[in-house]
């Protein structure tokens, strides 16, 4: 039998050593977060742990400890006929639960008498979650960022994108949250990931990157959505060079007409999400906003969206915030198209 217990510092720059990942939490606890590129192979369900918790309040530990382990061995048996019986000797996966326990031990202990060296996080995911934490000041301090700066509608995801086709590395925060960082910019039909994950994810992006070239990043707030941006890197992007980043108004409307063609094909749910403006700019402008948008109007409401609320409230922020803003290069591209911003890309990259 060769099961090794890793500490969780370790196991975090190894996780590309290991020939598979293996989560054995529930559905549930997975979905909240994982290690990069994790496999599930719960040893209890969700369902199964309610199960066994209720055994264990309202029956007995014993009882619930006999019923669990029929469970977790049936589990087991499924996931080594589905995912092992073609596995090589060769092959070293790295399991863990929530605090390397019973459920990672239980496969781990089987796996490894099958004569496969198993390792096992010390810990769990509790502890991967601590080194995490622990790790991100240092890993986000590593990197010189370059900010993309420009008011809303100027097509600052457009540029990161373009910028990471060409080669560059690029750090897209709204992408990882799932959230177009505004009043208005929940993407229907796609859930915010949970903070826990959020912060998986962009430790997970840093660790990847080369210290010796630049990160490229857009100029967030603190908050994208109802997720934090880790302290240590919003402050690290809030000290670094800006680009600043120009487009013309009406191709801003029309960039904002593309990017939010959900707003454009359902009208209700436009009406509703400007309802969060209320508190901000009163109930009778939000009202005339929303009649224009029942009329149809809704590029005059965008163009005003952007000239009366977005566009003053940004350039008091990013003056306030980023601190070598004044000092920023300007760049524009010739039009919002992926065409023109893929030209931009290239020359920023050909400038350094």
């Amino acid at each position: 039998m060769s099961v090794h217990k890793v500490p969780a510092a370790e196991a975090i720059e190894r996780l590309d050593d290991f020939g598979a990942i293996i989560d054995v939490r529930s559905e549930g606890e997975y979905a909240e977060d994982h290690l990069p590129g994790a496999l599930n192979w719960p040893s209890l369900n969700d369902e199964e742990r309610k199960l066994i918790g209720t055994i264990y309040k309202q029956v007995s530990p014993f009882e619930a400890q006999k019923r669990g382990a029929a469970l977790v061995a049936a589990n087991i048996a499924r996931h080594i006929e589905r995912e092992v019986i073609d596995k090589p000797r060769t092959w070293q996966p790295l399991a863990y639960c929530w605090r390397g326990g019973k459920r990672s031990g239980s496969l781990a202990l089987i796996l490894g008498q099958i004569g496969f060296k198993v390792s096992v996080i010390e810990g769990g995911y509790k502890a991967f979650r601590t080194a995490v934490l622990a790790a991100l000041p240092e890993l986000a301090a590593r990197f010189e960022y370059r900010v993309i700066c420009g008011p809303t509608g100027s097509g600052k995801t457009r540029l990161l994108q373009a910028l990471a086709q060409a080669g560059a590395q690029v750090l897209d925060l709204e992408a990882l949250a799932s959230h177009r960082s505004s009043v208005l910019g929940m993407i229907p039909g796609q859930p915010q990931p949970t903070q826990k994950r959020f912060d998986t994810l962009v430790w997970d992006q840093l660790r990847r990157f080369d210290p010796a070239r630049p990160v490229f990043v857009e100029s967030e707030s603190r908050k994208v959505g109802n997720l934090a941006v880790p302290d240590a890197l919003i402050e690290r992007m809030r000290a670094s060079a800006c680009l600043r980043l120009e487009l013309p108004d009406d191709e801003r409307v029309s960039l904002l007409l593309e990017d939010y063609d959900f707003f454009v094909k359902d009208q209700k749910l436009f009406c509703e999400r400007l309802d969060a403006l209320i508190q901000l700019r009163g109930k009778a402008v939000v009202e005339g906003w929303q009649a224009q948008v029942a009329a149809g109007e809704i590029e005059a409401v965008v163009r005003e969206l952007l000239l009366k609320h977005y566009d003053p409230g940004y350039a008091s922020s990013i003056a306030r915030n980023f601190t070598q803003y004044t000092d920023a290069k300007s760049i524009a591209p010739a039009d919002r198209s992926a065409e023109a911003m893929a030209e931009l890309a290239r020359e920023i990259l050909r400038m350094g």
